[in-house]
């Protein structure tokens, strides 16, 4: 070839490699940026939610209503974690029972929060103040039935030191221990017979130093249904 021809097409050479180096001709592909890592909530299978503002000190007329002893009653706790199911005990706590089927009739539990979470214990919830200190304005009393054991999936009541055995007001726990070795002081309201995946997932979550949950676990709803 003639030395400028040569020439020439070595200058083409060089400009066409230049021109697909400049628009990206190279081989390599970008770097994706990697996806930010999941909450732990989110991890564990929760949504992650914005914490509910507490809400102001409640007044509710005290409930007169007791469970029917031959009916079923099914309470479906949806939550930001999932749903789980609790069978009321109508037999051996009909006033206990009653008082949660009103409060859940009414929407009081709806936005409310699981605020205390112990591993290997209890998960504890349905307090409008958020911390452990409130409820629904009134009590009741319903001594807890003989022999109960509180052992996993019994549902009970909350209640103070200070209050008698078998009081309860809004709050109540799951127990998610084997044996939770609890006196039998606390109000019997049923056992989970469903979704205790869901109880088993917000039972680990991590907790603050006074037990609350890291981040939110919002009920979204209480609806009891009697069969």
């Amino acid at each position: 070839m003639p030395r400028l021809l040569l020439r020439i097409a070595t200058l083409v050479a060089v400009a066409t490699c230049a021109l697909l180096l400049a628009c990206g001709g190279s081989d390599e592909e970008t770097a994706t940026p990697a996806p930010e890592p999941a909450s732990p909530a989110e991890a564990a299978g929760c949504e992650q939610v914005p914490p509910p503002a507490a809400q102001p000190p409640a007044e509710l007329p005290k409930p007169t209503e007791r469970l029917r002893r031959d009916d079923t009653y099914v309470a479906t706790v949806a939550t930001s974690c999932g749903d789980f199911e609790v069978t009321l005990d109508a037999r051996r706590a009909p006033r206990t029972g009653g008082s949660f089927k009103s409060l859940a009739d009414e929407g009081f539990y709806e936005g409310l929060t699981f605020h205390r979470i112990v591993a290997g214990f209890v998960i504890q919830g349905g307090d409008p103040a958020g911390d452990g200190g409130g409820g629904p304005g009134y009590s009741v009393v319903e001594a807890p039935p003989a022999g109960l054991a509180y052992t996993k999936g019994v549902v009970a009541m909350a209640k103070t030191q200070a209050e008698a055995p078998g009081t309860s007001g809004s709050q109540f726990f799951v127990v998610t221990a084997e044996d939770a070795q609890l006196p039998p002081d606390y109000a019997l309201l049923g056992e989970v017979t469903g979704g205790q995946d869901v109880v088993d997932r917000i039972g680990v979550l991590p907790t603050t130093a006074d037990e609350q949950p890291a981040e939110p676990v919002v009920i979204r709803s209480v609806e009891v249904v009697a069969g």
